[in-house]
């Protein structure tokens, strides 16, 4: 029996947590492994559905960040000492900032380490962490990618030998052809300033094509308090008929099936799991081509477009082609829900488990 052991700070509604939960389910599937899944952070919240037969550990104290050196140097101490009593064979870590701390809690231990950042590849995390970094990754025995772009960034970045490329698994949308198609553009993501819903907004507003409606599913995050200055956008447009903010609290999967066309505006990505999620539901995508995530899961012109990073009048173009081409959106749409299949969990789960437990 092989021991494994998931480490991440909390399983809170996040998209790297969902992917360590659709990866716990993979591997209490298979009957050879142990699954452990350690919650070190100071909220150690559990979102996602897990399976009965998988282990949970938390630190028994709360994190007082009143005392925030001494709570800190206990989790190291507690992380430590429960990988020396699992004596798991293979650790599997998630967090850019995370991946850090990980290893310092684990520097000198025996048992191997695989770790995955789930940002933009050549983000800056501060002097600091950009310095442990170089240091500590390393002692992994491997790093995971989400993309080929990140690979090509980490291989000079940190030298490391055992690199692999594995993206995440996508939730795959379920279609129902009794649910009717409407003239919707749809996006989907936390109303932040890196998404540039804004500029989307105006984009759509440009085009101005009768009976179309553009809907953003998404709340306000890390304080922006985007939601509010949007709302004011589409007002000064009067596209109040036209433009839909829907806040976070919605049934983003009603949204998937019923729409058209998949619009990308983010400028920064790790890996775009809405766009796997909108190709699983048949959406043709328009994106900008960021520097991680898009240009690994569509091939621009067969299943969506690619755009230049901030080129809104290129993007327009591809828009409107495909809100005035019904066909093309048809096959498009088609095409993207075949590509998508090479990220369903039952291709993505092997490749984890291949690369760490040989």
């Amino acid at each position: 029996m092989k021991r494994i052991a998931l480490v991440i700070p909390s399983l809170g509604p996040g998209g790297m947590e969902r992917v360590m939960a659709e990866l716990s389910k993979y591997f209490c599937l298979q009957p050879e492994i142990e699954v452990h899944l350690i919650l070190y952070g100071n909220i150690r919240d559990i979102f996602y559905s897990l399976p009965n037969n998988i282990t949970i550990h938390k630190p028994q104290f709360k994190f007082n960040n009143n005392l925030r050196i001494w709570n800190t140097i206990k989790t190291l101490i507690f992380l430590r000492n429960k990988i020396n009593i699992l004596k798991p064979n293979s650790i599997l870590s998630f967090g850019e900032y995370w991946n850090n701390f990980v290893l310092l809690a684990l520097y000198g231990m025996k048992y191997p380490v695989f770790i995955s950042d789930r940002c933009q590849p050549d983000k800056s995390l501060g002097a600091l962490h950009d310095r442990l970094r170089k240091l500590l990754y390393p002692k992994a025995r491997g790093i995971i990618t989400q993309t080929r772009q990140a690979e090509k960034f980490y291989k000079i970045d940190f030298t490391h030998l055992n690199i692999k490329t594995i993206g995440n698994p996508i939730r795959f949308i379920d279609t129902n052809e009794l649910i009717q198609k409407e003239h919707i553009v749809l996006t989907v993501g936390r109303l932040i300033n890196t998404k540039h819903h804004d500029q989307l907004i105006r984009v759509f507003d440009k085009i101005n094509k009768p009976g179309w409606k553009l809907v953003i599913v998404g709340g306000d995050a890390i304080k922006q308090n985007n939601f509010v200055r949007l709302q004011a956008l589409i007002e000064e447009l009067d596209a109040k008929d036209r433009v839909l903010l829907t806040g976070s609290n919605c049934n983003v999967d009603q949204y998937y099936q019923k729409s058209r066309i998949f619009a990308f505006t983010s400028s920064s990505e790790g890996f775009p799991n809405v766009i796997g999620e909108a190709m699983s539901a048949g959406l043709p995508v328009v994106t900008f081509n960021c520097v991680a995530g898009p240009s690994d899961m569509i091939t621009d012109g067969t299943d969506g477009f690619l755009v230049p990073l901030f080129d809104y009048e290129c993007f327009k173009e591809k828009l409107q082609i495909l809100m005035e081409c019904d066909d093309l959106c048809i096959k498009m749409g088609l095409n993207a829900k075949k590509k998508i299949n090479a990220y369903s969990i039952d291709n993505i789960g092997p490749q984890f488990y291949e690369f760490m437990l040989p």
